[in-house]
């Protein structure tokens, strides 16, 4: 994977159902102290001409917020390195799977890709590489990026941000936590609710429920909270999620406080409000910029950040009603 990756070819197109987002170079900009060393960089003469294609491939659903952070943190990237950016996501693995056979077929010159489910993607990304194209880790598969070949990874460890909130509901001296987990073997989610159990001093519950359907999951926390008045702490793992989940503690009629990971603009409204105790901030626009930059600098100058042996981490990073108008002004803006 540290080999010089081959010139970029001409595309062909993506299936209709992928989004491309063309983002050309501003002539202005252009130079020739623009290339590496080698002359791989995009010669940017003309329109199109020999510009870098990245395909950011994720296992998010559609209008998803959280998602949307990353592929805006991807288009920045994008912009700033004069390369042509096509993000497409799709829910089920096996689509996803097709999604970066399709990336191969297209012959891009790098692909980053998501791996919520590893074994599920090892058959296309090992196309990809045998391919020649590169490949990067970003959000989901901290443990798994190296064994699959992934040439670097960009995200936070979820075992690390489990642990660190298993702590933190020690210092709110709760007693009895929830985590849900709302798509059953995805190891992110796993990984989280299995690092609260590590280190929360208390009890912890997994609730298991069905992320495709926010009624239905309103409706299993609310049954659950009915069912044990010691539940004093549910632990979300998606901002939608949370807020959901607050509506559930009201109709419950529980006691119980509501903690979540990951961020958006309405809940950081609900953690300023205090309705949400706090959220972990793992960073998705970043996730999704330094995934397409380092594509471009290893592409470009021959650059591998964590020299391949090591992630580079977005998170944790805790939002509390002590921090959270720093972080609404971002949030607003979609990049936080």
């Amino acid at each position: 994977m540290n080999t010089p990756p081959p010139p970029p070819a001409r595309p062909r197109r993506l299936r209709a159902a992928v989004l491309t987002v063309a983002v050309c170079l501003l002539l202005a900009d252009c130079s020739a102290s623009d290339a590496g060393e080698d002359g791989r960089a995009a010669d940017a003469a003309g329109p199109g001409a020999g510009r870098l294609r990245i395909a950011l491939i994720t296992h998010g659903g559609a209008g998803d917020a959280f998602w949307e952070r990353v592929r805006k943190g991807a288009e920045a990237a994008a912009a700033k390195d004069g390369v042509e950016l096509t993000y497409a996501g799709d829910a089920d693995t096996a689509g996803q799977a097709e999604l970066v056979r399709d990336a191969v077929r297209d012959k891009a010159d790098g692909i980053a890709v998501t791996l919520a489910k590893p074994q599920a993607m090892k058959a296309a990304v090992a196309e990809a590489r045998a391919a020649g194209i590169p490949v990067v880790g970003l959000n989901s598969g901290i443990d798994d990026w190296r064994p699959a070949g992934l040439l670097e990874y960009f995200g936070q460890d979820e075992s690390v941000a489990g642990r660190a909130v298993g702590d933190k509901l020690d210092d709110l001296k709760a007693r009895y936590a929830l985590c849900v987990i709302h798509e059953r073997g995805n190891v992110a989610l796993e990984a989280r609710c299995a690092g609260v159990k590590k280190t929360f001093g208390g009890e912890t519950e997994m609730l298991y429920v069905d992320g495709t359907d926010r009624e239905a999951v309103g409706a299993a926390l609310t049954a659950r909270l009915r069912q044990d008045a010691r539940i004093d702490e549910v632990v979300m793992n998606g901002a939608q999620f949370a807020l959901t989940a607050v509506d559930a503690v009201r109709e419950a009629g529980s006691a119980a406080r509501v903690a979540t990971f990951d961020l958006s603009e309405d809940l950081v409204a609900a953690v300023k409000r205090g309705d949400v105790q706090f959220a972990v901030d793992q960073q998705p626009y970043l996730q999704g910029y330094l995934a397409v930059d380092a594509l471009w600098l290893y592409r470009t100058n021959g650059n591998v950040s964590g020299g391949g042996v090591a992630p580079v981490l977005t998170g944790p990073a805790f939002v509390t009603r002590a921090n959270a108008d720093a972080v609404a002004r971002h949030a607003a803006g979609g990049t936080r």
